[in-house]
């Protein structure tokens, strides 16, 4: 079979060769053909993250990228010559649909079920609805789509309304199509409210059980040797789940979209500017005596903090404006003066030099809570300007669950394969997001210093908890690190869950009276229990 049967098949089922077309008639080749990503990602054998890159800039090389500009000169070809029966269908398909979703003002909000405040763009002319399949007016965060879930449902049943006898038949004639294969699954065809952002779990845990097994049985249940192989394969495994994860979701994923240049590296081997506010904070002074110090060990604080709100689209700049809560990105600020770090670690961690810095949303939305009537800790942060999008905190969600869940199930089993394979996958996702030669499928780098800061953000929320319980915090360490003097039982859960803690090391600090010691800590620090 020819490498390319399988392009054929898919122009074939469309309808009746390299130079690549811009992003955007690239995307509306693929939607005009009413193609949906993975279709095109199965034909040439890559992930429909990789697609949405290339329809947003991103090329692609070598074979890839002559089997790409097949597909496409195919189905520009295929327009051009069957012009007369594809133009009057899609034609007549919007002059079916009601006439609000196009009439929509170019005030007019956004639902508030999306609870994400998108900015509204109104379409000089229809385009299919990324939900429905069917024209709709209205842009909403760069994604087409009705502002109206009962103009996106009216849409999704019309199809099936235009199976019965028309009134006129010279205007609707009885031989029309009744229905198209739309990008996603119809709202009338799903469970539950039309505009969830998720639908039902489609079975993404089996794709992490189903590796693990096909390997284990690869290399005949030898666990050391499948445990290194999933390893080696944890980030394209991540990307698949997140692809599964991903569908029927409100939002695509914009995986290469411009970034700003404090997100670019200064150097090969240096850092951007982006500082992520890691703890890394020691009590100055301990009571008098001698105490026992618990370090506690936070499960799963990355895996926890893919729960954050990130931007869905290309960030772009603002200056002089008060922070949107509907809004996610980066921010150059100067943060308060931190009065408390007796007893509390500063919320944007150490910094050796003070001014202005870029902060992620987490560590923002940290100091405007602290900063609030409910805690009063400290003076609001100045935001002088900002990098965001349209943000949901619920982007990762599903991708995040089916981690979860994989994790709770494997610990209860004692099957510590798919523990430390799932680890990974989460870890190392996180990790590879930015600029990373590992992962070429996602380069969202906003996207892994919001994730990051959100586990820092975490651990200091829980040193703060176990400070208002009465507990005396000794040291806070990175993401999953905590060291305190009392109870802490009564506090945090104890376990191995992603809501629980479980004990890391033990040791005794007793308070220096003579001279200073450990880094000025005010304490020795005896043997480990």
């Amino acid at each position: 079979m020819s490498d390319f049967d399988a392009i054929d098949s898919l122009l074939a089922a469309v309808g009746p060769e390299a130079d690549l077309p811009c992003s955007q008639v690239r995307r509306e080749l693929r939607e005009r053909a009413r193609l949906s990503k993975a279709q095109v990602a199965r034909a040439l054998g890559v992930s429909p993250s990789t697609v949405a890159g290339w329809e947003s800039g991103r090329d692609p090389v070598g074979e890839t990228r002559t089997k790409y500009a097949y597909l496409l000169d195919g189905l520009a070809a295929k327009f051009a010559t069957d012009a007369a029966p594809v133009t009057p269908s899609a034609a007549e398909s919007a002059v079916a649909q009601p006439p609000a979703a196009a009439e929509t003002p170019p005030d007019s909000p956004a639902p508030e079920e999306s609870g994400e405040g998108d900015e509204v763009e109104v379409l000089a002319a229809p385009e299919p609805c990324v939900l429905c399949g069917h024209p709709a007016g209205t842009r909403v965060a760069g994604f087409v789509q009705h502002l109206d879930p009962a103009d996106c449902q009216a849409t999704a049943a019309a199809p099936d309304k235009a199976t019965a006898p028309p009134a006129q038949p010279e205007t609707a004639p009885a031989t029309k199509p009744t229905a198209r294969t739309p990008r996603t699954p119809r709202l009338s065809e799903r469970q539950g409210p039309a505009r969830r952002a998720f639908q039902e779990p489609s079975g993404p845990v089996d794709l992490i059980g189903q590796a693990v097994q096909g390997v284990l049985a690869e290399h005949r249940g030898d666990v050391d040797a499948a445990t290194a192989v999933l390893l080696k394969r944890a980030i394209p495994d991540a990307m698949r789940l997140l692809d599964e994860c991903r569908k029927g979701a409100r939002y695509d994923v914009i995986a290469h979209p411009w970034i700003p240049d404090i997100l670019r590296k200064q150097s090969a081997k240096g850092a951007d500017q982006i500082w992520e506010a890691r703890p890394k904070w020691t009590r100055p002074d301990l009571p008098a005596g001698q105490h026992e110090v618990t370090a506690l060990d936070i499960n799963g604080a990355y895996l926890s903090a893919l729960k954050t709100h990130l931007p869905l689209g290309q960030l772009e700049h603002s200056a002089g404006l008060p922070h949107d809560r509907r809004r996610a990105g980066v921010h150059l600020i100067t943060p308060p003066a931190w009065e408390h770090e007796a007893y509390l670690p500063n919320p944007i961690g150490q910094r050796d030099e003070g001014g202005p810095l870029w902060v992620t949303e987490p560590t923002l939305r940290l100091l405007l809570r602290l900063s609030g009537p409910r805690y009063g800790l400290c003076e609001p942060p100045q935001v002088h300007e900002s990098y965001t999008s349209g943000a949901t905190e619920n982007l990762l969600e599903k991708f995040r669950i089916a981690l979860k869940d994989a994790r709770d199930t494997a610990i209860a089993q004692g099957d510590e394969v798919t523990l430390e394979y799932v680890k990974a996958m989460y870890s190392k996702f996180v990790s590879t997001m930015g600029e990373s030669n590992y992962n070429r499928e996602l380069y969202r780098p906003d996207w892994m210093h919001i994730i990051r800061s959100q586990a820092f953000s975490n651990l200091w929320l829980k040193a703060l908890k176990a400070h208002d319980e009465g507990l005396t915090v000794v040291r806070a360490m990175g993401t999953d690190e905590l060291h305190v003097i009392g109870d802490w039982r009564r506090v945090f859960p104890e376990g191995r869950g992603v809501s629980e803690v479980k004990v890391k090391d033990t040791y005794t600090a007793t308070t220096n009276t003579d001279a200073t010691t450990d880094a000025g800590a005010g304490m020795a620090v005896g043997e480990e229990q």
